[in-house]
């Protein structure tokens, strides 16, 4: 595969409309002859593969729906299959010598690229003098080999001009000089996360521009190469600078001085930012019309589901999207049509319940909105039904361990899976059909003996069922037994037995103590608590303290509830005066579908009715008061909610939702005597409905 190819399989995989063959002759500058065969080539290449081959009339290329796999499958090329031109060579040297913090010999160079010493040789002046474009020098060792030197900041602009797409041979360079895919992952969150909290939201370029650099800096980090030291010069980013920085050591376990903050706010003042971000305003309240669906849905299938984190993100999400689109587009997909068709039960009981979710003024759902929901729900069934079922796995990646970790920790919490090993995409062809009962991949796997299923590396709801069928299919035509046994010590088991002997004892010091017994399990368990896809949501009692709960409040009526739930917030910076007003219009247009539960309501607003921070604040009323739910009055807790986006109180209001199902924590929330004692009982219930 040279450089052409490779480019044209992104060429088709971008566009937008079918291409045709002058057009690409023309773009590469090549003949329609030299396209011809390359297409030819390229098909054979996803046809190897199983993925359904280029389709050639009338000179129109057009690809099958599989096509975007095949960027996977240029990813895993190496140079010896990829032909470097002279000038990637050099950049591609270049890449290793200035990422190296030791020397580096010709050979491993050479080694790298798939060419001669000689050939590396060659190269040598035209690699100095690229590299000295970017003010550093490469200096010559005897003995040793090759080593660049220079300041750290030249290094890292050096490697971000080498990296950001305007570089001829990027493709090949970036490898070079890109972070793991799960540790990018975290440092996108970190953004987006800081994006709201400071109000300032790139530009895409400009968030691809610090998404690289971030992911520089974690490198030569873990090589223990550091900024210089640099001048302090104060800037309006320095402080977001701060937070994004002590965001990313924490997650990334890397280290970081004052000059990497320095650097880093330089570096977000020189980047472009938009003028406004548009929000989806109604998502709050989509949220908890989300819940309420839910609620119903599981007493319809006789199943509980309501302690699905997944089920509720992925429908809450799906919905949002539904009711901000006036037209949304589904694919025709047979595998859905057939999975509805066998479970009609879920599609019967969606239907029924579909007026929770439209009886609050969003736009009126169509038949394919509510198949997709089924879809929805049938993946949380696939879930819990899928954790009674044990088999031994190989899980393979192509994208390096970050990606190999989080997918892991997806399939720790929704299946009971042995992970016996964990290979990279190239090694499952060596693979002996006892090792496992079958293999999950990101990629396809060319010649692997066992059975195996392809997922997305961020495994969603289409992944479950994925897995799901391919479960039941070797159960049936294998017979295969479950290898787990019931009696087996699990870290989930564990905690369960340990935790109320632990608040019998001392009680007064058993949240403490039970943090530091959970932390001890995950880790001998090897249970990665960083991959957490939710590692940037607050838990409730984060979010609720003593100092954020007051009792006994009298109030006249539901309007002074709502206003005295939120007073604390505006007193604290986390609202605006108008958020006070918009939080009772909303209840006055959309009716009282805040009250949650018996006795419980959580007025909220839009994400732009003048929320600053992410907060709440809870009160217990003197009087209870009638919010207008026939269901669930008189009301006694109020507790108001400042949400800034979509996603991050989302855990807390999970969790929130889980505790007021048990009638025991909202006694004794009526029963305490102080804020203190409050926040207590709130941090030990969380926790219980965490295990």
């Amino acid at each position: 595969m040279n450089k052409r190819m490779v480019s044209m399989i992104y060429r088709l995989s971008g566009s937008s409309s079918n291409l045709t063959i002058e057009g690409l002759a023309e773009e590469f500058k090549v003949s329609q002859r030299t396209v011809r065969n390359d297409l030819n080539a390229i098909s054979d290449l996803l046809r190897e593969n199983h993925l359904s081959e280029l389709r050639i009339k009338s000179g129109v290329v057009s690809c099958g729906e599989d096509f975007s796999q095949a960027l996977m499958l240029t990813a895993d090329r190496d140079f010896y299959s990829y032909k470097l031109s002279k000038e990637e060579r050099v950049k591609i040297a270049a890449a290793i010598l200035v990422s190296s913090s030791e020397y580096t010999t010709l050979s491993a160079i050479a080694d790298s690229l798939f060419v001669s010493r000689a050939t590396v040789i060659h190269d040598l002046d035209d690699i100095k003098a690229f590299v000295k474009q970017g003010n550093l020098e490469v200096f010559s060792h005897p003995n040793k080999g090759l080593r660049v030197e220079g300041v750290e900041s030249d290094k890292r602009k050096f490697l971000m001009m080498l990296a950001d797409g305007k570089c001829e041979g990027q493709d090949a360079v970036a490898k070079h000089i890109s972070v793991q895919a799960g540790d990018k992952i975290i440092v996108q969150k970190i953004l987006n996360e800081q994006e709201h909290i400071h109000a300032s939201f790139f530009t895409d370029g400009s968030f691809q521009k610090i998404l690289l650099y971030l992911g520089i800096m974690i490198n030569r980090s873990m090589q223990g190469e550091f900024i210089e030291p640099r001048g302090r010069s104060s800037n309006h980013k320095y402080r977001m600078a701060q937070d994004i920085m002590r965001y990313v050591v924490q997650y990334c376990h890397v280290s970081a001085t004052e000059d990497e903050v320095q650097f880093l706010s330089e570096m977000l003042s020189s980047v472009r930012y938009l003028k406004s971000k548009s929000v989806q305003k109604d998502v709050i309240k989509v949220q908890m019309i989300t819940r309420q669906f839910i609620e119903k849905i599981s007493e319809d299938l006789g199943m509980n589901l309501n302690d699905d984190y997944d089920f509720f993100e992925n429908l809450s999400n799906h919905l949002a999207s539904v009711f901000h689109e006036k037209n949304v587009y589904y694919p025709e997909n047979p595998v859905i049509d057939e999975l509805l068709a066998e479970n009609a039960n879920v599609l019967e009981a969606v239907n029924k319940r579909r007026s929770v979710i439209s009886g609050y003024g969003v736009r009126k759902l169509t038949d394919k909105d509510l198949e997709y929901i089924g879809i929805h729900v049938c993946a949380a069934l696939e879930r819990r039904k899928n954790k009674e079922i044990a088999f031994h796995v190989i899980v393979a990646c192509h994208a390096g361990i970050g990606t190999s970790r989080l997918l892991l920790e997806k399939l720790k919490t929704h299946f009971n899976f042995q992970i016996v090993d964990i290979v990279s995409s190239h090694e499952a062809k060596n693979l002996e059909k006892e090792r496992a009962d079958f293999v999950i991949s990101t990629v396809p796997l060319e010649g692997c003996r066992l059975d195996y299923v392809i997922v997305s590396p961020l495994f969603g709801d289409e992944d479950y069922i994925r897995v799901g069928n391919k479960i039941d299919a070797l159960r049936s035509s294998r017979h295969l037994p479950a290898r787990i046994e019931e009696n087996e010590v699990t870290a989930k088991g564990m905690i369960e037995r340990i935790s109320p002997l632990v608040y019998e004892a001392v009680p007064k010091d058993a949240p403490e103590l039970m943090k530091k017994i959970r932390r001890a399990v995950r880790e001998y368990f090897k249970q990665s608590v960083e991959a957490d896809a939710e590692i940037f949501a607050p838990y409730l009692h984060h979010l609720l303290p003593a100092s954020h709960i007051t009792l006994d409040v009298a109030c006249t009526d539901w309007r002074d509830a709502v206003r005295q739930s939120g007073q604390k917030l505006l007193e604290r910076g986390y609202i605006e005066p108008r958020y006070l007003d918009a939080m009772i219009e909303n209840i006055e247009k959309n009716g009282p579908y805040v009250v949650l539960s018996p006795g419980f309501a959580v007025p909220h607003e839009g994400l732009e009715a003048g929320s600053i921070k992410v907060g709440m604040n809870l009160i217990r009323l003197k009087t209870p008061v009638d919010f207008g739910s026939e269901e669930f009055d008189p009301v006694e807790f109020v507790c108001c909610l400042s949400a800034v986006d979509h996603k991050t109180h989302l855990k807390a209001f999970f969790h929130l939702v889980n505790m007021l199902k048990t009638e025991d924590f909202k006694q004794k929330l009526h029963l305490c005597r102080t804020s203190e004692e409050a926040a207590k009982i709130i941090e030990e219930y969380e926790y219980g409905v965490m295990e």
